[in-house]
């Protein structure tokens, strides 16, 4: 099982997603920013390099927001989402094909990774309680 680390990365009622370029699996879907740990490091380091990576910030994780895990055809997942703030840089578009600002009474306009659907369901009813 391969690990994974994503962030959930808010500002006021609204958080980030980034849609997978073209030429990766699952092209052109939706999805929270992350990815893979490397051998030896922990899923905080994974999440603060993919964020440098791909989005060119510095992130600081927090508390785990949701853990899940996944079967795609070609890959099995164990997925943790953290809640994460951006503690320098700014947001540049280095790896993805779109990156949005979305509220969660946005998400059904968009087309996440299946792995999404559970931590997308749990952000619509924390906005639902409000």
């Amino acid at each position: 099982m391969v690990q994974v680390a994503a962030a959930l990365i808010r500002d006021g009622d609204r958080f980030m997603i980034c849609q997978r370029p073209r030429t990766k699996t699952r092209a052109l879907e939706w999805e929270f920013v992350g990815g893979k740990a490397e051998p030896g490091e922990t899923l905080q380091e994974a999440l603060v390099r993919e964020c440098r990576e791909e989005l060119g910030v510095t992130v600081t994780p927090g508390e785990i927001f949701m853990e899940l895990d996944h079967v795609y055809p070609d890959i099995t997942i164990h997925l943790t989402l953290f809640n994460a703030v951006i503690a320098s840089g700014t947001v540049q578009m280095l790896e993805h094909n779109d990156i949005r600002w979305i509220t969660p009474a946005e998400i059904d306009k968009y087309e996440f990774c299946p792995a999404d659907a559970e931590i997308l369901q749990k952000l619509k009813s924390e906005c639902n309680k409000k």
